[in-house]
């Protein structure tokens, strides 16, 4: 609120002095500055502090008061630049060619700046992503922290760090990479992954005793996030053409020429995979332990050692 009220006396204060000025001097100069800046004042009170203001106080999402914050301020930018070109091209036909010569001298010049500026009121109007979502773009994944206009400042997740959590660096990736490259959106729509586990036995193993511990961990401990992911998945549903998905924990036998392999898949919390990943890794591990006709089956090496006997020599 300081910063707005301070830009906004600054502002007043150089359009009084260039209209002072203009009743002094008769120079066309003088007389387009006091105009550009009464623009420029006025845009900024009614879109900074009036409409800004006035449409904030009534949002209480802060996700949706952020979106309308940034669109605010992107749309009073819109406004000066046009109407401050009109202030200092006054012929018509002048100003229509003007605008075709600067737009396709910015599109050429900064083709890489105007693509950020364009994917970022994509972002902002369509809502591709929001802040606070989970994304992965052209390698990148992390949670959206800033939209800005030319880029979008993430909280970086993996990068030198296992598993899906944050490793503290602020990633910054240009808006324009939304109009050419396939983005994910882990959390825009339902809060839920699938997620698997594979657990190898040796074949003298009761595999099918093995199935049965598996299953009834994976149904005690997602049973709560199951039932969340069908109340997501029934409302997805009613926005795109979504087959019925099976969310109930479940696990599928392979067979491979080392062991077996019990393919445990269950619905989890985006965010929080790695911790309930951990947690059943740790109950199925205790829960065979205490079964003697369980075994995990791991991969093994044998390694020949042969040692090199220096011939004998002829006897004399």
């Amino acid at each position: 609120m300081k910063r707005q009220i301070l830009i906004s006396v600054v502002l007043v204060l150089a359009s009084t002095a260039l209209g002072a000025a203009m009743f002094v001097t008769d120079e066309p100069l003088v007389t387009n500055l006091f105009l550009t800046a009464l623009v420029v004042t006025i845009a900024y009170l009614v879109f900074s502090v009036f409409v800004g203001r006035l449409i904030v106080t009534r949002v209480q999402d802060m996700k949706a008061r952020y979106t309308v914050v940034k669109t605010v301020s992107l749309l009073s930018v819109v406004v000066m630049f046009v109407l401050g070109l009109r202030i200092w091209v006054a012929d018509p036909s002048s100003l229509l060619i003007a605008y075709g010569i600067i737009g396709a001298g910015i599109a050429f010049v900064l083709q890489d700046m105007f693509k950020n500026v364009v994917g970022g009121v994509l972002i902002i109007v369509s809502g591709y992503y929001n802040v606070g979502e989970r994304i992965a773009i052209d390698g990148r994944v992390g949670d959206v922290m800033d939209i800005g206009i030319l880029d979008t400042t993430l909280m970086e997740i993996r990068g030198w760090v296992g598993g899906d959590q944050p490793s503290g660096r602020l990633l910054a990736i240009p808006n324009g990479l939304v109009l050419n490259h396939s983005f994910i959106n882990y959390t825009r729509d339902h809060s839920f992954l699938w997620d698997e586990i594979a657990i190898p036995l040796t074949y003298e193993s009761d595999w099918r005793r093995a199935r049965e511990i598996v299953l009834s961990i994976l149904s005690r401990e997602t049973d709560a996030m199951t039932a969340q992911a069908e109340l997501e998945i029934e409302r997805l549903g009613q926005r795109y053409y979504l087959p019925r998905k099976v969310v109930e924990p479940s696990v599928y036998i392979a067979l491979t020429d080392n062991w077996i392999t019990l393919d445990a898949r269950y619905v989890t919390d985006a965010r929080t995979r790695r911790i309930l990943r951990s947690r059943l890794s740790e109950l199925i591990l205790s829960a065979f332990e205490r079964e003697d006709g369980i075994t995990i089956a791991s991969e093994t090496m044998t390694v020949t050692t042969i040692r090199k006997t220096a011939p004998s020599r002829p006897e004399r």
